[in-house]
């Protein structure tokens, strides 16, 4: 927010928080009095009242009835933490997010797995907070039923369905994220010591979360068809794997898609066994091209579904669900209960708020076809430095592309790092490590001319 953009309350709280951080105020020190103040800054009485009682909220400032308003606590001791060399993270499945997340707002971050802020459907957020805000108070102020809202899980079985899905609404559960949605479905299914198979390369935090459940994970290959069937059987006799974690639709971070005849070969190689498939589906509303659906030939007998809507309406709104047979969906309530307790109730209805409005399905048109534009033109930009895509994606965020012989994707990593650009090196989606030359960009991510400069900075150096 800038200074032009704040309110004159906003612009006194900075003010006194400046004075406190540059020692103008110590702690114990006596305020204006709130008249003086505003008397002094030519503001109104009531403006500084709120000002202190905002600062006094915060346990910036303290009120000592009679007496006035004082700077709080100590000071705050010397952080040596600060003036300690920093250690350098290894690069590992969590090493983008943390590098993405912590980023400065303007610093480029074409490795990222979402889309930038203005990409986003901001005016139907702002509509359906505008509408919760005038809700019953239960809505913003109790637990949501066990399988989250109703009319929620009822519009995803609408949506499911135009996928091939036939589901009812017993069949969905709500849940915080994607990523919460695979750690219960991990946590009903899996033993440590129990195999995982996952597609190589794969989402790296799928790594990150079988890792925390101590089990034992297989690559299958990744091919331009979807997983490579024979490696798949193979590893089906060797390992007797209880669950295979995959995209459905569009494939991270490869932008790839499961052909028909993939998804029936997998699944009859799959029938006698007795394998979970888990699908996840959270780039759904980023196709052009509608992707054949595991569970929808299966009919949920084996496979689950995920998705979420973290990288389309908003990363804030944090809201994810699971469609699976009526049995697993009882067992993963229980799950969420015991480890959760509820999901969010106001989350939710934000979100069936923004997908029932009328302009979320011409807001996502508009943003396919940036997609589509960007794509073309990133690849332009970065065959010009000799990184060529492995394919050319049908629609998505992603272009996994391959480096020029002779260069290490998590040293260029590095290296780009520390000019200020983010990337995500291949390895750290790749269980065998065989991905050593590639990097996944994220087309929505790449306008920044920085971005150019730097990959060719240090592929020069």
């Amino acid at each position: 927010m800038t200074l032009r953009n704040k309110t004159r309350i906003e612009q006194l709280m900075d003010d006194i928080r400046q004075q406190i951080a540059s020692r103008a105020l110590t702690p114990g020190s006596r305020l204006p009095s709130v008249r003086a103040r505003a008397q002094s800054a030519g503001i109104s009485v009531s403006t500084v009242v709120e000002a202190y009682d905002r600062l006094e909220a915060e346990s910036v400032i303290v009120s000592r009835p009679g007496a006035g308003f004082f700077v709080s606590g100590p000071i705050a001791p010397l952080d040596l933490a600060q003036l300690a060399p920093t250690v350098e993270r290894d690069v590992d499945p969590l090493w983008i997010t943390r590098q993405a997340l912590d980023a400065a707002p303007d610093r480029p971050k074409p490795g990222c797995g979402w889309m930038p802020p203005e990409w986003m459907y901001e005016e139907g957020i702002r509509r359906a907070l505008r509408k919760a805000a005038r809700s019953e108070s239960a809505l913003l102020t109790d637990y949501a039923v066990p399988a989250g809202s109703p009319e929620l899980r009822q519009l995803l079985t609408r949506r499911l369905a135009a996928y091939g899905l036939s589901a009812t609404p017993d069949q969905l559960l709500l849940t915080d994220s994607g990523t919460h949605s695979i750690d219960l479905i991990c946590r009903i299914l899996l033993e440590p010591g129990d195999t995982v198979l996952v597609d190589d390369p794969c989402y790296f935090n799928f790594h990150a979360l079988l890792r925390a459940q101590r089990v034992k994970v297989v690559g299958i290959p990744w091919t331009l068809q979807g997983p490579d069937l024979a490696a798949f059987q193979q590893a089906l006799t060797q390992h007797a794997p209880r669950l295979y974690i995959t995209n459905s639709g569009i494939h991270n971070p490869t932008g790839g898609t499961l052909s028909p005849a993939t998804a029936h070969r997998l699944l009859k190689i799959a029938e006698n066994s007795d394998l979970v498939i888990v699908e996840d589906d959270i780039f759904a509303d980023l196709e052009t091209h509608t992707a054949p659906r595991l569970a929808a030939l299966d009919g949920f007998a084996r496979v689950m579904v995920i998705g979420s809507f973290s990288k389309t309406v908003s990363a804030s709104v944090r809201c994810g669900y699971i469609a699976a047979k009526p049995a697993w969906v009882e067992k993963l309530i229980d799950m969420k209960i015991a480890t959760g307790f509820s999901s969010g109730r106001l989350a939710a209805d934000l979100l069936l708020n923004v997908l029932k409005d009328s302009g979320y399905r011409r807001h996502m048109e508009t943003i396919k076809q940036r997609l589509a534009d960007n794509r073309q033109q990133v690849m332009q930009r970065l065959g010009e430095l000799g990184i060529r895509p492995w394919l050319v994606p049908q629609s998505g965020l992603f272009l996994w592309c391959e480096l020029p012989e002779g260069l290490d994707a998590a040293e260029f990593s590095r290296a780009c790092l520390r000019q200020g650009v983010v990337l995500a090196p291949g390895n750290t989606f790749s269980q065998s490590g065989s991905c050593d030359r590639f990097l996944r960009f994220n087309v929505s991510q790449c306008g920044d001319e920085r971005i150019y400069r730097v990959l060719k900075d240090v592929m020069q150096s």
